[in-house]
Formats: C-alpha cells, structure tokens, sequence
C-alpha cells in the first residue's frame, strides 16, 4: 500500500505547498483569460510581417479574419471578411518590395515601472527609439503610413492595425488607474466633483501631455473666462 512520506525540508514543503499552487492559479488564470479570445488572436496573428511568407505561398482559410471583422464592422460597414483576406493578401505580395523603402527610426511610447526594490514609485512613461526592424506589427503600420497607403490601398487594414496596436492585451493599465485614483480622491478630498475628479485623473495619468503644454497659453485661456480673471492675470 501506498503512503504519503513527509517532507522534512521546509523549503520543499514551501515550493510544495505554496510557490507551486501559486504559479498554477495564475496559469490557470491566464489560460482562462486568453483561450476565451483565441480566436480573435489567430485573426491578429495574420496581421505580422513574419506570417506574410505564409500568406503569400498558402491561402488563407475561409474563417480567417472572421472575428476581427466582427469588431473592425462598427467602424466600418465595408469591413468585411472578404475584404480584410483581399487587403492582406495584396499587402503580403508587396510587403518585400514596401519594407525595402529607407524610412527614418521612429519612437515609441512604453511604460516603465520604478526600480526595483521601490515598488512606491510611480511608474513613468518613455520614449524609445525603434530601429525598424521591419519585422512586427508596429514597423508595418509605420511603414504603410509614411508610405500614405492607408487612404487607398490598405484602408481597412489601417483600421486593423491601430485597432492591434492599441489593444490593450493586459489590465496593468488599469489597475494602475485605480491606484492613482485612490491617491486623488482621498478622504479629505471626497467631496471632489465628477468633473474635477476627471480634470484630475487626466493630469496624473498623462503627465507627459501636461508638462508638455505652454504655461502661457493656459494662463490665457484661464483669464478668458471673466473679466475678473483678465485683470488679474493679463
């Protein structure tokens, strides 16, 4: 008969009991999340510059691009499955001769979290420089807009594009959100409007589009509002 032997080492009573159910709730948790919208991943799958050898050499199934159409529709009603599969099937035969254009870098936009040991630290938003590798999403969508493309040839597939790229994958975002609220509207600040409250949320969640605003022309619109206020600031 089979018995159960303790475990006399406590860091393997602790990797049994604790790290390891841990990581299986979050994998759990994770595979719940994504398969549920697999789909619509395979469909943003077609869209990368290094599945168009594919697209070009095999044809692509019938319910490709199905969901994505679903969700491209409400913008545009000509955002049919048929059209989508006809747009990226023309951009997969040009895509060698498009991505040999010399096209400057460009910069991105990416969140950093603070540093490590400083979980207090309000993460920050950067600028980084892409150096075209001309091989994912993003360089694709730049190069078919310096290219101006989009207006003609690739309307909906612009569509499709800003519509991966800006599709939020993760609810870090979010969370991150409901943090900085509870640092504004605090307990002697519960009597804040849903106006100013929103005024506030925007300043501290796009930092760098305030401090990017010219004092002055803030100062001139506040002095428009009364007659009071020109007089006092102008």
């Amino acid at each position: 008969m089979a018995h159960d032997e303790p475990i006399m080492d406590p860091e393997r009573v602790f990797e049994i009991s604790v790290h390891n159910r841990i990581l299986d709730t979050a994998l759990e948790a994770i595979h719940r999340r994504f398969m549920t919208r697999g789909t619509l991943f395979a469909d943003l799958a077609w869209l990368d510059p290094r599945n168009f050898e594919r697209i070009r050499t095999t044809t692509l199934p019938n319910n490709a691009l199905e969901v994505l159409s679903r969700c491209l529709i409400r913008f545009d009603t000509s955002a049919t499955v048929d059209n989508l599969q006809s747009e990226l099937k023309c951009l997969a035969g040009q895509w060698n001769r498009l991505k040999a254009s010399h096209l400057e870098h460009y910069v991105t936009r990416t969140v950093e979290d603070g540093a490590e040991g400083q979980e207090d630290q309000e993460s920050s938003v950067v600028n980084l420089t892409c150096a075209f590798c001309k091989n994912c999403p993003l360089c694709c969508y730049q190069i078919l807009h310096r290219l101006n493309v989009f207006s003609d040839a690739y309307h909906l597939l612009g569509l499709a594009y800003k519509f991966l790229l800006t599709l939020s994958l993760t609810q870090v975002a979010c969370e991150r959100t409901f943090s900085t609220l509870k640092f504004i509207k605090s307990r002697l600040r519960s009597n804040l409007s849903a106006g100013k409250l929103e005024a506030f949320m925007l300043m501290a969640t796009e930092k760098d589009i305030l401090m990017a605003l010219d004092t002055d022309s803030v100062i001139d619109k506040v002095a428009e509002k009364s007659e009071l206020m020109r007089k006092l600031l102008l």
